[in-house]
């Protein structure tokens, strides 16, 4: 009989230092980032703060995306696992590191040039709408002889009643 498991990690912190895209021999797109996260509590009526630092890991078209969209400071929300990797450095000693293998990520931080206070970074780039002059429009044509379309108010119904919808 096979049990179940669950292996998910769900994160919303700042980035810490840009991503790094790399490649393996075989084609693989790999990026790398760290997230840092907060959390405060109190103690004897003291607020304190701690910081958590997560190493992390995208592949292929989303590590593509990541190194595209996301930079040192950047608010994210992330989705994926909990991997552990095992080495050898070269003087023998074995070393076992944490990471989460990233499976969607949103980016939180606002697009245009904000920054974390919601103030303009830069101004943004003006986009320019046509002009209309009054003279391009044509004017409706009305004249006597058309009769008026517009259907008059329908008066059995009060706006205070209730309406079926």
């Amino acid at each position: 009989m096979a049990t179940r498991s669950w292996n998910k990690v769900e994160l919303m912190g700042n980035l810490t230092r840009d991503p790094e895209l790399r490649y393996t021999p075989n084609g693989a797109a790999v990026c790398t980032f760290g997230v840092a996260t907060n959390r405060s509590y109190m103690v004897d009526g003291e607020r304190r703060e701690e910081v958590d630092f997560h190493r992390l890991v995208a592949w292929n078209k989303l590590a593509e995306l990541c190194n595209q969209l996301l930079k040192k400071g950047t608010r994210v929300f992330i989705s994926g696992r909990l991997q552990y990797r095992e080495w050898e450095t070269q003087d023998g000693q074995k070393r076992r590191e944490a990471e989460i293998v990233v499976d969607d990520m949103i980016v939180i931080t606002p697009k245009v040039g904000y920054n974390n206070s919601e103030e303009p970074v830069e101004k943004p780039i003006p986009v320019k709408e046509p002009v209309i002059k009054a003279e391009d429009t044509p004017e409706p044509e009305t004249t006597s002889e058309q009769p008026d379309t517009t259907p008059a108010p329908d008066e059995s119904i009060s706006p205070d009643e209730d309406l079926p919808f």
